[in-house]
């Protein structure tokens, strides 16, 4: 391997358990990754990073699944919803101005983190899950539109209508596997992929979720995962500013 796939093989292994510890697809910190090494945008990292959302979320599904935090069928209503409106993201994508796009993904993430750093009330049995599946149709389509996956903004919003942390992340990791999936097909026609590059990578993602789902079922308090989210939201959301006006 050259120093560059090495670096980027690394760098994913520990993005991914990160990802897998909030119960997300690795893309949203994938595609500012990715883009680093790799020139073309919507036919190189945004193909390969829904491929890796998708592959991510799911092993941290098998992660979480161990420890009985899965509610299957609230899971697999927002698998319905997410996985019919991410792919007209994707479509989308090819005609909106991606400036446009972009604010409104800043506009939305500032909101989200503001609420995560707010005390959150949460509400076993009580959880307003109709406002989560309202929620999700247009986060799915954003996240269609930006090519990161919806468990991004789906997983606050699971918390702040009133879902345990810890299951909101096994939820959303459930959530977030199959539109991954159906987000990438639109993508497929002119998708570009290097071979050993994508293997490697989706092997150390699998890897890296699956451990890092594992840490949280067993170690991390909620209010502690809350709390890394809250932190990555600005981290991410800073860096997104900086390099749209550089």
């Amino acid at each position: 391997m050259t120093g560059a796939v090495l670096v980027m093989v690394g760098g994913l292994l520990v993005l991914s358990v990160v990802s897998g510890m909030l119960g997300l697809g690795v893309a949203f910190a994938a595609v500012p990754f990715l883009a680093l090494f790799l020139p073309d945008l919507v036919d190189q990292v945004q193909p390969l990073s829904l491929l890796l959302n998708g592959i991510t979320a799911l092993f941290a599904v098998f992660g979480f699944a161990r420890s009985g935090l899965i509610d299957w069928r609230r899971a697999l209503g927002l698998v319905a919803v997410t996985t019919v409106f991410a792919p007209l993201g994707a479509v989308l994508a090819n005609v909106i101005e991606p400036t446009a796009i972009w604010a409104v993904y800043l506009v939305s993430v500032c909101y989200l983190a503001y609420r995560l750093f707010r005390p959150v009330t949460e509400r076993p049995g009580g959880e307003n899950y109709r406002a989560a599946l309202a929620w999700a149709v247009p986060i799915s389509v954003l996240s269609g539109l930006l090519g990161v996956g919806p468990g991004f903004l789906l997983m606050p919003t699971l918390v702040l209508v009133g879902f345990e942390t810890k299951r909101a992340a096994a939820i959303n990791a459930v959530a977030v596997t199959l539109p991954s999936f159906s987000a990438l097909v639109p993508h497929l026609p002119t998708a570009q992929w290097d071979p050993g590059l994508t293997v490697a990578l989706l092997v150390v993602g699998a890897v890296g979720a699956f451990v890092g789902a594992r840490l949280t079922s067993l170690y991390v308090p909620g209010e502690r995962i809350k709390q890394m989210f809250g932190v990555l939201i600005v981290v991410m959301t800073g860096y997104k500013i900086v390099t749209l006006f550089t």
